[in-house]
């Protein structure tokens, strides 16, 4: 354990950045680290609270993901969407059994007039978690995008209509009147490394950024690059890129977090355009940034502190 570090935030979407955060958990002592989970892809669906990359988050913290359907939790089966097909319900975004108790909990805190954050905290209590995992809003934001098909949901592109209508534009409604949660304030502004996961920049860390980037100090955060030669190893995140930003690369990427980190960590396939990043100002490490596993998880992760140890 690496326990010159005391506090680590890590901001996350729901793939990449969720392995990360197990893998330093383990690099650091109990309580250490805080998740700050993008809300933005949150959805109510048969009237219930769904927060994708926030459960995400909880879910591999607690050891329990489901990483054969890359969704929900493990071991899952799905009796209560087959009869809500039955009973003529949307059936379009699944629902595991399991899956659908965390809903339900949620939900119910919510309308007790819990804080999002709380039913955040409180399902991590009862998972037993050591870290915490904390939306960035207590607010409604929500990722809509504009398409050859009319403006969409996030889920509603993603996952309904399978990202088949092209791509025009990407908006965040509510965040103009959106508020950063008070503890997600407090664990960047304390945290000794802030870590920007490797997520989609624009969709997964562009919200989390809006509402928290005046709060980070820059020459204590670190952001690693989702793209490995010029590719996402999951999601659209390159496709996305190039529409809306023209460019899918490491470099592109580390412009998006230009004002936010000065410390950058791109992979080995991408070791070439470590000096163009560095001519932005950034430090930079190149390393092996694909996660096979715990293992590899706790790599990077391990790689991510002893690089940001001098920053501190």
């Amino acid at each position: 354990m690496m326990s010159a570090v005391e506090r680590v935030a890590l901001l996350a979407g729901g793939t990449g950045a969720a392995k990360l955060a197990v893998g330093l958990e383990k690099e650091l002592d109990p309580g250490a680290l805080t998740v700050i989970s993008n809300s933005a892809d949150d959805v109510d669906f048969w009237g219930l609270r769904v927060c994708p990359d926030t459960d995400a988050c909880l879910f591999r913290l607690a050891g329990i993901f489901n990483e054969k359907a890359g969704f929900g939790v493990a071991d899952e089966t799905f009796n209560v969407h087959s009869q809500m097909r039955r009973l003529a319900e949307p059936d379009w975004f699944w629902l595991g059994d399991r899956d659908l108790a965390f809903h339900l909990v949620r939900t119910a805190l919510l309308r007790q007039g819990a804080r999002l954050t709380e039913t955040a905290l409180e399902l991590g209590h009862r998972l037993g978690l050591q870290s915490r995992v904390l939306p960035m809003s207590d607010d409604d934001v929500r990722t809509c995008f504009e398409t050859d098909a009319g403006r969409l949901g996030f889920q509603e592109y993603f996952v309904r209509e399978k990202l088949r209508p092209p791509l025009r534009g990407l908006l965040f409604q509510g965040l103009d009147s959106a508020r950063p949660s008070p503890e997600a304030v407090e664990a960047v502004r304390n945290a000794d490394i802030v870590v920007i996961g490797p997520s989609n920049p624009l969709i997964s860390i562009g919200p989390i950024a809006a509402l928290l980037g005046v709060h980070l100090d820059p020459d204590r955060t670190v952001a690693i690059s989702p793209l490995v030669a010029g590719r996402a190893l999951k999601g659209p995140t390159a496709e996305m890129m190039r529409t809306l930003r023209g460019e899918a690369s490491a470099k592109r990427v580390a412009e998006e977090y230009q004002a936010l980190a000065r410390l950058f960590i791109l992979d080995t396939l991408d070791a070439e355009r470590a000096p163009e990043i560095e001519a932005l100002g950034y430090r930079v490490l190149v390393t092996d940034t694909v996660m096979e596993g715990p293992d590899g998880a706790r790599r990077l992760a391990a790689a991510t502190l002893e690089f940001a140890r001098p920053a501190i």
